[in-house]
């Protein structure tokens, strides 16, 4: 395992470089994964060159050791959740590899809670860099949606990627001039940004993958019902609510963003398209029957309290739904009295009751969601359930046409 870069800080890399690791194509072959090597030291001898490191700091960090089917590291992880910058190395394997995705969706969980808590970030930290030129409709949507023009490190580096400058030799000053240049990004929004530490586990093998999956539906729905400021019961706080039901932010003060908001970026994360809504008689989750899409239910309990808002949720958990997941959250310092908790809790549980059974979907109450880290872990479980119900759950449709006769086996013709 090649070294965790360290900061003036001693804990902080400037860069993470992912990437795909090439298998030989024989086995006395020279290890094709040097060259990205030489891209790594060539950047980490710009940065020194660009910055105030000491002499002889390592800068960045380059994983040359998690072959195929190998788990993660500490190491790795600690440098994911403190690295200042993300470069993934575009190809092909790239974006089939779980291992890289698992990378990337790491590092953009830490941009995603820095938004919810109202972190300026001015720019993205992830700085895609090209090995092999890839097709935009070979890519994953969360790489689509950076639409970062490679031409400004070199025309000729955005045709061949730094593996074609390498090999063409007429082409050197080239790579040369893509490495700075990429160098010279890496460090300016190194310092532009200002990302929170992520968090650091050793459990990597089960967390979701950026790049989704081939049983990956393409879209998520998320609903949100909850109370305004203007129809708020009788003692409920304002500070959670605004005036749309979309502006529910439980986990206030310590988050500014609505918390529908934050859970459609952490499930864009994991390669969704989402549509957010608030929960009405439109509402695709409320339409039939079938399972259309997964889905997320965002549940205020102050708003059962109202005819409308028992209403729907008794439409939504009256037929069993498994492929939405619901979740009830609130903050740990949302206090109130023990009688309104009573309250309260009786109220959910009558409406929800159905959720209780088995197989009836994912159900997540306000017990186990009182911090926004603990909703967007439990929200990767959530996510799974409702997935997982969907596929098993969605309508199929036979092949257009007559139908045929299966095929009837014949012995052989004897004469």
């Amino acid at each position: 395992m090649q070294g965790a870069g360290l900061g003036r800080g001693g804990s902080s890399p400037y860069f993470f470089l992912s990437y795909a690791h090439t298998p030989n194509h024989d086995s006395g072959g020279a290890d094709p994964n040097i060259w990205v090597r030489k891209l790594y030291d060539g950047l980490c001898e710009h940065i020194m060159e660009l910055t105030d490191l000491p002499r002889g700091a390592k800068v960045g960090f380059l994983d040359q050791g998690m072959a195929v089917g190998t788990k993660w590291t500490d190491e790795l992880s600690v440098n994911l959740a403190r690295c200042k910058v993300f470069v993934p190395l575009y190809s092909p394997r790239y974006f089939i590899s779980e291992q890289c995705g698992r990378e990337w969706w790491a590092f953009s969980q830490r941009q995603v809670n820095q938004r919810a808590r109202g972190g300026a970030q001015r720019e993205n930290a992830i700085i895609p860099a090209l090995w092999v030129p890839v097709e935009p409709a070979q890519m994953p949507q969360v790489a689509r949606d950076l639409q970062f023009n490679h031409a400004t490190f070199g025309q000729d580096y955005a045709d061949e990627g730094f593996y074609g400058l390498t090999k063409l030799r007429y082409l050197q000053d080239e790579y040369e001039r893509a490495v700075y240049r990429l160098a010279k990004q890496i460090v300016r929004v190194a310092k532009e940004t200002d990302l929170d530490e992520g968090q650091i586990s050793k459990d990597y093998e089960s967390q979701p993958a950026a790049f989704g999956s081939k049983e990956h539906p393409p879209e998520f729905d998320i609903s949100v019902l909850a109370c305004t400021r203007s129809e708020l019961p009788p003692g409920r706080r304002p500070d959670y609510y605004g005036d749309r039901p979309h502006d529910w932010n439980p986990y206030h003060p310590e988050a500014t963003l609505p918390l529908g908001d934050h859970a459609a970026d952490l499930v864009r994360t994991m390669d969704y398209k989402v549509n957010v809504e608030v929960l009405d008689d439109s509402t695709r989750m409320l339409q039939g029957m079938t399972a259309q899409a997964p889905g997320l239910m965002l549940l205020d309990r102050w708003a059962l309290q109202s005819k409308r808002g028992k209403e729907l949720m008794g439409r939504l958990c009256g037929e069993k739904r498994p492929w939405i997941s619901v979740m009830a959250p609130r903050h740990k310092d949302d206090i109130v009295s023990a009688e309104k908790e009573q309250e309260l809790d009786e109220l959910t549980y009558r409406t929800l009751i159905s959720r209780m059974a088995d197989r009836a979907g994912h159900y997540s109450a306000n017990g186990s969601l009182r911090d926004l880290n603990a909703f967007g872990t439990e929200l990767q479980r959530a996510v799974s359930s409702a997935v997982y119900y969907y596929w098993e759950h969605r309508k199929t449709y036979p092949p257009e046409g007559p139908p045929s006769e299966p095929p009837r086996l014949r012995g052989p013709d004897l004469g």
